[in-house]
């Protein structure tokens, strides 16, 4: 004899509405709070708000999926929850996206050299025959001038002998376009070799740099 199937609970809007309601408020009231206090806390610049702002979305939406199917049966504390996984993305997710796109903007994900031939996009290798040479543009990007309006300074390396890489200028600021002249011996074995390029300033006693890697693809070089 089979066990009759479990009766589907019944939702009804002016009972379901008003907790979906509940539990979307709660929700959106923790979001401000937990930014708020962490504003309070996290005074020192970047430090943490990354984290500050990914953690109500990531505690509204599962909590309040696991909430939700726990009392699947009951409908009131089953839209309570449903209304915290809305609010895990309106407001939560929607707040802490623009919060970490400000971030970006303030230079707290980082710095970066962005290369690219003349009148080219960006490219992060490069392939040249042994015994010639190739200017291509960098930029330092991952910063504003309005957040590091300093002078950064400019530091080249690579990791073979033969392919070097020198650099007109020795300082630019945020956005400025400046020369990279990346070389290969006519010594040089054919092989892949990685070179880089950083950019330091240093400001209210922080330093802060920017970097990128180029891959150097050197081949045989052309017959006469």
């Amino acid at each position: 004899m089979t066990a009759p199937a479990p009766d589907f609970p019944t939702y009804r809007l002016r009972t379901f509405l008003p907790a979906f309601l509940l539990g979307w408020g709660v929700g959106a009231a923790a979001t401000f709070a937990v930014r708020a206090l962490g504003d309070a806390v996290l005074t020192a610049p970047c430090q943490g708000l990354t984290l500050l702002a990914l953690l109500p979305p990531l505690l509204l939406g599962p909590g309040g999926l696991a909430f939700t199917a726990a009392n699947w049966r009951r409908p009131g504390r089953a839209a309570l929850g449903l209304g915290l996984v809305v609010a895990s993305l309106l407001p939560a997710l929607f707040v802490g996206a623009r919060d970490i796109a400000a971030l970006r903007g303030q230079g707290c994900a980082g710095g970066y050299i962005v290369f690219a031939p003349q009148g080219g996009s960006s490219v992060s290798t490069l392939t040249l025959p042994a015994g010639s040479s190739r200017t291509l543009t960098g930029r330092v990007g991952g910063y504003t001038a309005r957040t590091h309006p300093g002078v950064f300074t400019l530091r080249a390396q690579s990791s073979a002998a033969g392919v070097t890489v020198t650099l007109p200028r020795a300082t630019v600021r945020v956005g400025e376009v400046f020369p990279v002249v990346v070389t290969a011996a006519p010594d040089t074995g054919v092989n892949t070799y990685t070179a880089g390029v950083e950019a330091s300033t240093t400001q209210d006693g922080r330093t802060d740099t920017a970097s990128s890697a180029l891959e150097i693809d050197v081949r045989p070089a052309a017959r006469p």
